[in-house]
């Protein structure tokens, strides 16, 4: 994996965005029921933030594509999704402003009526007032400062002993009950704030992290403690503890200070504490270099003078297959007991991406799969739906998985995630559910056993151990063997089954690159990629040391098919169209079907591809989905009535981009290196 790259400019300014979002997310939250001296601070907390707010607004205005130090995909999308962000925040702010300013309109009307009936008094304070005022905004200051300084060292991992700043009774079985001044050793600080103690007694259980405070041992230290636990209890003691919903203050300030929106999704019980922002779809967004498109390209040896994964078989004029050390079919079956999100969260996709894994780096492309549900039963998720016609490539849990990795631990990684839009923003994100990891080969590098597989769904990231996904549910959970059997039924998993191949399946993979995860629904027309491009590259070249650009369309614009699903569902449905029409000794001819396929091709997808009708490919937004559906689907239709494309082509009435050589001209050594459709 390569070195963090530096933020360009729009992601400065989007970062910034969303630590104000959680800024105002928590003013929001404070004023929906202030204590009585809080009105006027909000108000200026609302006002300051407006401010700054606007200034991001400013900021964004004044940001050009050019500036960015590497090119960005739809920036100015992108930009005018953080421009409706900040007017959103803007308007919120607005209406807070309002609401508390007819408050303070309140009391300093009251303020001025006492004012008015002693004046010189007033006059007299108004010098003490000022000098108090200064004296406690540093005061505060300093406290604040001090208190982040706690916060993070209670936070510490090495930080294991501390003192209880209040009585804390145990609201179920598995907490610990404790009194104030109590010293509790911590085993366990979980993210969500209930961390596992052991008191003086041996007797351990969980307990709030917001009743606790750094133990010091010296005298000094545990004076200044005792001032802070006088505070601090005041709010413990005076009033009710309510119900645990995994979201806590601390947490939120933590989130707040750590500018993450995922904790403040889980804060605000949107999202279960286990939740994380998408690893693999950043990686997707991040780098061309984990797309199929990018493995489905020939690699180079490392003496740059011939092709690893693609060797011409001259006696039977097509190429060689390559047998790998993975090569087998997974399908996935369904998601069980998936946690739901809350109410402010509106979601658009749920599905599972899988790629292959050694627990440090991905080696292989990410593969996309899209999950139905019902709404009788949202917390579980199928795949392979029945439909009528093809089933979308999107749809298809039936996988390939091919790789010649050497990794004794290689497995599969399954990450499952929701695209989804906050309600009350408008903010688009995508968030992992859970992931799972199944090694594909024994300590011994036996490969595992084709079957069925209950994968139990782990929280956080890949690269964290111990989180889980909704950690409400082992905390309600029970001692007795019965109910920790019931609290294993509502963990959530993934069932997945592996399949191992026939002979003819072997045949027909090994014919694919080394390293590729696709659906099983399409193969075949990697198939004639593959063996166009094994004509292209080894048999109809003059010189095997000639590096002079191709002129070959299927072979510079179809892996972009790979990235765009529905575009390969219009290819596949052409396809099979045209080979109902075939007779049984032409589907036996390999030569006739590569030059059928290459026909489809031009009358299919290639002119979609340059077609101005045809909207940009945005993931999980129905609308833009609704509509390129609808105009591939005018397009085929058209295309089936007049035998061929040529008369759309033609047809004035039909716009298409503007000609760019890069639709014709395929180049082999940059193709790995550069992303074609930049």
């Amino acid at each position: 994996m390569s070195g963090r790259r530096a933020r360009g400019p729009l992601q400065r300014v989007q970062r910034r965005s969303r630590e104000l979002q959680a800024q105002v997310e928590a003013v929001r939250v404070e004023s929906a029921a202030p204590a009585p001296g809080q009105r006027k601070a909000l108000w200026q907390r609302c006002m300051q933030l407006k401010k700054l707010v606007d200034e991001n607004r400013n900021a964004l205005h004044d940001l050009k594509k050019a500036d960015e130090p590497a090119p960005v995909g739809n920036y100015n999308l992108r930009k005018e999704e953080e421009e409706k962000l900040l007017l959103k925040l803007s308007q919120q702010l607005q209406k807070l402003v309002l609401v508390l300013d007819q408050d303070n309109v309140t009391t300093n009307y009251a303020a001025d009526e006492e004012h008015q009936k002693d004046p010189q008094t007033e006059d007299e304070n108004e010098e003490e007032d000022e000098s108090e005022d200064e004296e406690s905004s540093e005061e505060e200051d300093s406290e604040e400062a001090d208190d982040d300084d706690e916060d993070k060292l209670l936070d510490d991992p090495n930080v294991k002993k501390c003192i209880a700043v209040g009585n804390f009774n145990a609201q179920q079985e598995g907490d610990l009950t404790f009194t104030k001044g109590e010293v509790l050793l911590i085993h366990d600080k979980k993210v969500d704030g209930w961390w596992v103690a052991e008191n003086s007694k041996g007797e351990r259980g969980l307990v709030p992290r917001t009743y606790l405070a750094v133990h010091n041992e010296d005298g000094e230290s545990q004076e200044q403690s005792d001032e802070h636990i006088e505070v601090v209890d005041e709010t413990a003691d005076g009033t009710e503890i309510k119900k645990r919903t995994d979201s806590h203050w601390s947490a939120v300030r933590t989130a707040i200070t750590e500018n993450d929106t995922v904790e403040v999704l889980a804060t605000i019980g949107a999202v279960p504490a286990g939740f994380r922002l998408s690893t693999l779809f950043q990686l997707l967004e991040e780098g061309y270099q984990f797309r199929a498109s990018y493995f489905l390209q020939p690699e180079l040896t490392p003496s740059q003078l011939a092709f690893k994964d693609l060797v011409w078989n001259s006696e039977k004029n097509t190429i060689y297959p390559r047998p790998t050390r993975v090569s087998l079919i997974v399908t996935l079956c369904s998601c069980k007991m998936i946690p739901l999100p809350g109410v402010s969260i509106q979601v658009l996709s749920r599905h599972v991406r899988l790629c292959l894994f050694d627990g440090n780096r991905v080696l292989s492309n990410i593969h996309t799969v899209r999950a139905t549900w019902q709404p009788k039963n949202p917390q579980t998720w199928t795949f392979s739906p029945r439909v009528t016609g093809i089933l979308p490539s999107l749809l298809d849990g039936d996988c390939f998985v091919r790789s010649n990795s050497v990794p004794s631990d290689i497995g599969i990684l399954f990450e499952l995630g929701i695209t989804y839009i906050h309600n009350s923003t408008g903010e688009r994100g995508e968030l992992s559910c859970g992931w799972a990891f199944l090694k594909l080969f024994t300590s011994n590098g036996i490969p595992v056993p084709s079957k069925m597989y209950e994968l139990l769904l782990n929280g956080g990231t890949p690269y964290e151990r111990g989180v889980e996904v909704d950690p409400s549910i082992s905390r309600r959970a029970g001692s007795g063997v019965f109910h920790q059997f019931i609290t294993l039924k509502k963990q959530p998993v993934l069932v997945v089954k592996l399949r191992s191949l026939c002979a003819q399946s072997k045949d027909i993979l090994n014919l694919l690159p080394e390293t590729l995860i696709g659906s099983m629904c399409y193969i075949h027309l990697l198939i004639f990629y593959r063996q166009i491009l094994g004509d292209a590259l080894l048999k109809d070249r003059i010189s095997m040391q000639s590096t002079d650009l191709i002129c070959n369309p299927i072979l510079t614009t179809f892996p972009q098919l790979m990235d765009q699903p529905d575009l390969m569902d219009a290819l596949r449905s052409a396809w099979a169209d045209r080979e109902r029409t075939l007779k049984r000794s032409e589907k036996r001819d390999g030569e006739f079907l590569k030059s059928l396929f290459v026909l489809v091709y031009h009358d299919s997808v290639f002119p979609l591809l340059q077609s101005t009708f045809l909207p940009d490919y945005k993931w999980a937004e129905e609308e833009s989905e609704a509509s390129r559906w609808k105009a591939i689907a005018d397009f085929l239709k058209k295309s089936r009535e007049n035998d061929g494309a040529l008369q759309y082509l033609l047809s004035p009435e039909n716009t298409h981009r503007a000609f760019d050589i890069s639709e014709l001209a395929y180049d082999f050594l940059e193709v790995r290196k550069n992303n074609p459709e930049v």
